[in-house]
C-alpha cells in the first residue's frame, strides 16, 4: 500500500520488539513492525491477567488481510482486481474489510464535496508523486484535464450484498490515505475483543489511544512541527488521548519546486491541481480513526475556514488547522472543542 503522505506524528515512547518474559511488573508490552508500505507500533497494559494466547498472530493476521484486501502493489489485492476491471454496470464484490473502507470513503467524499477522493490516482501519478516516480515541473493542462476524466468518487456506485459497480470503465481506487486509519481500528477492535481496555495502536503516524497509563496518565501523541527544515522529532504541539484517534496530514515534506513556484503532493481532485491555500499541517480528533485519516487529508484541500465549518458541525470530532504566513510564521486555526478535547 502506497502511503501518500509522510508520517507527521511522533509516538512519545521508546519502541522495541516484543519480549514479554523480560517484562518488569508495569512495564507496558510492545508490539512493532512492519505493514502497508510503512510501519505499526502498539503499546499495551495486559492489565492483571496475562497476555491472550496469539494475540500477536492476531494482530499479523488482521494487517494481512487488510494488505490483501486494499493494497495497490499486490496484484491479486481485493483494489488491484478492481481497479483492472474494464466493464461498467458490473457488480464487482468485495470482503467486508473493503467494503467497510469504501463507505466511510463515500461519507467523507459526500460532506468535503469532493475533497477527498479515492480516485485521484491518476493525478498524484501524472505530477509525480505517484508510483511511475518524480518529476520536476507540472504536466501539460491537457493532461490534466485527460486524467479528470477518470477521477471522481461518484463514479463509483456502492451496491448491495456488499459490491462495486464503476459507472466509468477507467476509473481505480486508491486507498492509502484512508487504510492505514481503517488498520488502526481494526487492531483497536481486537485488543477490545481481548479485554484489554489499556493501549496505544500507531500504523504510519495514524493513532487510535485507549484507556490510560498506570497511574491514570493519558496518552500522549507529539504533532510534528511542519517545516521543510525540521528535523523529524521536532515537535510543535502534543495532544493527550484518551479513547480517541488522531491522524495528521501534512504538505512539508512531499513536493518540488518549478521556477519559483512550490508544488505539493496534496492534490486538488476538483482541479487536477496541487493545492495553494497555505495550509502545511491538518490534524483531526475522532472516533474512528477511519474518519480522523480521511479528513485529515481532506481538510489540507479546503480553504481553513471552510474546513472549520464542516468539523465544527459534526460530533464528536476536532481538528487544528496550521496555515503558513507570509512572514512564515503559522497560524492557527482550530475548531471550537479542539483545546477542549486535547489540552497542552
Amino acid at each position: 500500500m502506497n502511503p501518500l503522505k509522510p508520517r507527521v506524528l511522533l509516538i512519545l515512547w521508546l519502541v522495541s520488539t516484543w519480549a514479554a518474559p523480560a517484562r518488569a511488573h508495569g512495564d507496558p508490552i510492545v508490539f512493532s513492525g512492519k505493514t502497508m508500505g510503512t510501519t505499526y507500533q502498539i503499546k499495551f497494559f495486559p492489565g492483571p491477567g496475562s497476555v491472550p494466547r496469539g494475540l500477536e498472530s492476531k494482530i499479523r493476521g488482521c494487517l494481512d488481510e487488510i494488505n490483501r484486501s486494499m493494497s495497490t502493489f499486490l496484484p491479486e489485492s481485493e483494489i488491484s482486481r478492481f481497479n483492472a476491471l474494464k466493464k461498467t454496470d458490473t457488480p464487482f464484490p468485495v470482503s467486508g474489510d473493503f467494503y467497510q473502507v469504501l463507505e466511510t470513503a463515500a461519507y467523507i467524499y459526500r460532506i468535503t464535496g469532493g475533497a477527498w477522493d479515492g480516485t485521484v490516482k491518476p493525478l498524484v501519478d501524472l505530477w509525480g508523486f505517484g508510483a511511475p516516480g518524480a518529476r520536476y515541473r507540472p504536466p501539460a493542462p491537457e493532461k490534466i484535464r485527460e486524467a479528470l476524466k477518470t477521477v471522481g468518487f461518484d463514479r463509483i456506485r456502492l451496491s448491495g450484498n456488499k459490491a462495486l459497480v464503476k459507472k466509468t470503465a477507467g476509473v481505480t481506487l486508491d486507498l492509502a490515505s484512508i487504510a492505514k486509519g481503517y488498520g488502526v481500528d481494526r487492531l483497536a477492535a481486537v485488543f477490545q475483543d481481548a479485554g484489554i481496555r489499556n493501549f496505544l495502536v500507531e500504523i504510519g503516524g495514524e493513532v487510535y489511544a485507549s484507556g490510560q497509563k498506570p497511574g491514570g496518565n493519558p496518552w500522549h501523541i507529539g504533532i510534528n512541527a511542519p517545516r521543510p527544515d525540521a528535523p523529524l522529532n521536532r515537535v510543535y504541539k502534543v495532544v493527550p488521548l484518551k479513547d480517541t484517534a488522531l491522524a495528521t496530514s501534512g504538505d512539508y515534506r512531499n513536493f518540488f519546486e518549478h521556477q519559483g513556484v512550490r508544488y505539493s503532493h496534496v492534490i486538488d481532485p476538483r482541479t487536477g491541481y496541487p493545492v495553494r491555500n497555505g495550509v502545511v499541517s491538518v490534524s483531526v480528533l475522532a472516533k474512528t480513526c477511519t474518519l480522523a485519516d480521511g479528513l485529515a487529508t481532506a481538510l489540507m484541500i479546503l480553504e481553513p475556514e471552510k474546513g472549520l465549518d464542516l468539523v465544527d458541525g459534526l460530533e464528536s470530532v476536532e481538528c487544528l488547522i496550521l496555515v503558513n504566513q507570509k512572514d512564515s510564521s503559522l497560524k492557527e486555526f482550530f475548531s471550537k472543542g479542539f483545546y477542549a478535547t486535547a489540552p497542552d
